[in-house]
């Protein structure tokens, strides 16, 4: 029995030395790359300056086309991420100031990531190799149900989120193979779907006075950061269009342009402008805010 718990007792320590190893080298693949994601492309480097940065969902990174604001001799990055909520966007924007960014104009896409206060697990976990040396993010993090597991246990994280940051991601990180992500400034252009739904119906959204949304505003006054909340378009035949309205009763200072730009010529998917219609739309932007 002695010799059995002794055995036991070895494997377990093996088996934590293994994961501790593990933990470690994946780690330190992502703490040299920057040319995968946007999360690396922030992480792995030291006080940027912009003119204006572009937060949220893929409504802002399909929606705002970077090199126009460019056009204009204004520095600017869509760091908008497809599937983020405002969990995101505000971990994204703490990791910048932990970077030591200089930041003139915040462009928040704010509209329909209102509507809960939950992380997406498969853009956070993209923050979570770094979890153990970012305060941000760990501070972020640590009102998590899961943040015990998530910081203390070693290679949990990337053992739970393998298919976002396992050993495929690691392999392409390591072979430095490119994405697309960081093309054109951050943003992302969809083209024409023939065979998209032009329907919607958000009828059962809710905005919520968003505590991550909350977050956003405080941080640009902390740090002298002029803040355009903005929410952007949707196709015409989408029931349940006063949510914008209820949006704009919620925070009066979101500026609407729901209805900026109409027709479904414009339009890839239903919540998601195509290239033309981004174009059209980032002009009347900077007509608006930047002339």
């Amino acid at each position: 029995m002695k010799r059995f718990l002794i055995f036991t007792i070895k494997i377990l320590l093996l088996t934590f030395f293994v994961l501790v190893v593990l933990d470690f080298a994946y780690t330190k693949v992502y703490l040299d790359s920057s040319n995968r994601g946007k999360i690396e492309y922030v992480y792995n480097s030291k006080a940027r300056n912009y003119d204006v940065v572009i937060l949220g969902s893929s409504r802002a990174n399909n929606h705002f086309v970077a090199p126009m604001f460019e056009d204009k001799g204004l520095k600017t990055f869509n760091f908008g991420m497809s599937g983020g909520h405002l969990f995101e966007a505000s971990l994204l924007l703490k990791l910048m100031l932990e970077r030591k960014y200089t930041i003139k104009n915040v462009i928040l896409e704010a509209d329909l990531n209102l509507s809960n206060e939950k992380r997406d697990d498969g853009v956070s976990s993209h923050f979570l190799p770094f979890i153990h040396d970012s305060e941000a993010i760990r501070y972020h993090f640590s009102k998590e149900a899961d943040f015990k597991q998530l910081y203390f246990l070693p290679f949990y994280r990337y053992v739970v989120y393998d298919s976002k940051i396992g050993f495929r991601e690691i392999y392409n990180v390591a072979i430095d193979k490119p994405t697309k992500l960081l093309d054109h400034l951050g943003y992302y252009p969809l083209g024409k779907n023939p065979n998209a739904n032009m329907k919607n119906d958000i009828t059962n959204l809710k905005p919520l006075r968003n505590k991550y949304y909350e977050e956003i505003k405080q941080l640009c006054k902390a740090n002298n950061i002029k803040l355009i909340a903005i929410m952007t378009p949707m196709c015409t035949n989408t029931k349940g269009l006063n949510y914008f309205e209820k949006v704009q009763e919620l925070y009066p200072e979101i500026h609407n342009y729901e209805k900026a730009v109409e027709g479904d010529r414009y339009f890839s998917s239903c919540g998601h402008m195509n290239d033309t219609g981004a174009q059209k739309f980032t002009g009347i932007i900077l007509n608006d805010f930047f002339n």
